[in-house]
């Protein structure tokens, strides 16, 4: 993104759906329900129309089976017209990040001007399967071809084979190494010597900064949706204002029941989301006299173990920063995308570690300390969810929010991501530091 052949990239504007906390039961709306919500909400405020886009860009990791390819979907709901592309990306949790960086990507390649991006996921909806054996008892009785046959092939059948497939759980369980993403971040909570006591603490600040946030009318960027029977959602419903270390410490651990730290109080939620940005060329932005929110300056990608997944922005950052020749100190406010407690204490613990940071990360001291009081400022998953298509581009769009009200010049996004991966992206606006 550095290079000077490329064209400079702007946030435009961005706005996303409440987020929806999963009940126990299928949410109102479907994934492409949210990500239309949101996207006409944006649309409406513009000066253009949505035939003008060049291509509308969508993370999402769980679509509905009548959802394939749902960036399209999406885009001819929002009336972009039939020759407009739209294409979905999937990269677990930064599947929302993954489309804001191809969209950047084309407009600094010249190859899109106006571009919608950004991520959905509707996770209460993951679909629950048949087993395999309940689909070869069903494929044989269709097959057999006479009345001796099936009767032979019904009294084969077991009451095991009703025994459901959770999508969700599969999904949220890396098949390499076999362990569910609470379980990475127990690995990480004794890596890192974390506390129960320190991850409920961070949990109860996250949900007091949000509460903070929505009392002091920071979310801005929240669009109210409304469902077919006429209700109508407009705040996050994750948020437990008179949560406390009292209460968090009542909790059970929820993955490790013998000496586990992790419970569902200091864990992100399970959750329902969409997330919308339109990005734009220096052209773009001239030709229709669009508002800047912020620009795109770099993004960066990383790959580590995937039983320690949770430390994926400890390796995407510093090259990033390295890229961009920065210092964390240069860096104005930081959103780390809260998957767990003890992930993001993780972090900030492997980036003051002298050597994690040599003998890991290859860098010859340590990367540095990240002020707590920069990140995460309005919260952060742990309090309102992580909808995991979504939260890239939530991230993203919140930390330019976040810098606009405070006037600050640079920011940083960054998330862990299911299967060992991080990513990273740095944000700029002409703005000074506080």
């Amino acid at each position: 993104m550095n290079n000077n052949n490329l064209k400079d990239v702007y946030v435009v504007d961005g706005c996303r759906t409440p987020f929806l906390k999963h009940h126990g039961r299928p949410g109102p709306f479907s994934a492409s329900d949210l990500a239309f919500s949101a996207g006409r909400a944006l649309l409406a405020r513009q000066p253009f129309n949505a035939s003008d886009l060049d291509e509308v860009i969508l993370g999402c990791v769980i679509p509905g089976p009548s959802e394939a390819n749902i960036a399209r979907v999406v885009a001819l709901r929002l009336g972009c017209g039939w020759c407009m592309p739209a294409w979905t990306v999937q990269r677990n949790c930064a599947s929302g990040m993954q489309a804001l960086d191809s969209a950047a990507l084309n407009i600094a390649a010249g190859r899109s001007h106006l571009v919608m991006a950004g991520g959905t996921e509707v996770m209460s909806r993951a679909p629950v399967q048949l087993n395999h054996d309940m689909l070869h008892w069903m494929a044989d009785l269709r097959f057999s071809k006479d009345i001796k046959k099936k009767l032979k092939t019904i009294a084969r059948f077991r009451p095991a084979f009703l025994k459901p497939v959770i999508a969700l759980m599969c999904g949220l369980t890396d098949p390499i190494v076999g362990l569910n993403m609470g379980e990475t971040a127990e690995v990480l909570a004794h890596l890192f010597e974390i506390s129960r006591e320190d991850m409920d603490a961070y949990a109860v600040e996250s949900h007091r900064r949000l509460a903070k946030a929505q009392d002091n009318g920071f979310l801005e960027e929240i669009e109210v949706i409304y469902d077919k029977e006429g209700n109508y959602y407009e705040r996050d419903e994750g948020l437990h204002r008179d949560t406390n270390p009292a209460i968090l410490a009542r909790l059970k651990p929820v993955f490790d029941h013998g000496v586990g730290k992790i419970t569902a109080g200091n864990s992100s939620q399970i959750t329902d989301g969409a997330c919308m940005l339109i990005l734009a060329s220096k052209e773009a932005v001239e030709q229709y006299s669009l508002p800047v929110l912020g620009r795109i300056i770099d993004s960066n990608w990383a790959a580590l173990e995937p039983s320690e997944m949770g430390l994926g922005p400890v390796h995407a950052v510093p090259p990033l920063m390295k890229a961009n020749s920065l210092k964390p100190e240069e860096i104005d406010y930081w959103e780390i995308n809260e998957a767990f407690a003890a992930q993001v204490l993780a972090c900030l613990r492997a980036w003051e570690n002298e050597d994690y940071c040599k003998n890991i990360l290859g860098l010859e001291s340590i990367f540095g300390s990240i002020d707590r009081e920069r990140l995460n400022v309005d919260g952060g998953a742990v309090s309102l969810g992580h909808p995991v298509g979504t939260s890239g581009a939530r991230i993203v769009l919140h930390l330019l929010h976040v810098m606009k009200r405070n006037n600050a010049r640079r920011g940083v996004a960054a998330l862990c991501i299911g299967g060992g991966q991080g990513g990273a992206m740095l944000l700029e606006r002409d703005g000074e530091g506080p």
